[in-house]
């Protein structure tokens, strides 16, 4: 598989803490579930939290693995695979935007990342591109 050689610049959206399993800094999924769930959010928030996250369960594959293992028992491996959005993705890097914007708001530090060396690919689409990172883009 080959990242668009015109612009190979891909995006993530990530917060100020790292992922258990890769060791790279955490996306912003896992802390939208977690704004959403909180009674201290307000209506509108919590409706606009779902209405991006249906939106994205909807508009974004989820690969069947995120490791690069080819065993059977490769769903038991941690998650390695990180998801990266690519430039060509105009509506879902919009909704990211939005999805980010509703987390600062809410005390979370997002920050949009780059690269054009996101690892070893483990899936692909038109809007994604999920890989391992490669060890030397791991923290120590």
């Amino acid at each position: 598989m080959a990242i668009n050689e015109v612009n190979p610049t891909l995006l993530r959206f990530v917060l100020q803490r790292s992922h258990p399993d890769t060791g790279v800094e955490d996306g912003v999924f896992s802390a939208a579930y977690e704004l959403r769930d909180r009674t201290q959010v307000s209506v509108q928030e919590r409706e606009q939290l779902e209405n991006l996250l249906s939106w994205f369960r909807k508009n974004l594959a989820i690969p069947e693995r995120f490791n690069r293992t080819k065993s059977k028992g490769y769903y038991r491996r941690k998650t390695a695979g990180v998801s990266w959005l690519k430039p060509t993705a105009t509506e879902h890097i919009e909704k990211m935007r939005a999805l980010a914007s509703v987390l600062e708001n809410n005390g979370y530090g997002v920050t949009q990342i780059t690269t054009d060396r996101p690892g070893y690919i483990i899936f692909e689409d038109l809007h994604q591109v999920i890989a391992e990172p490669f060890r030397e883009n791991k923290p120590r």
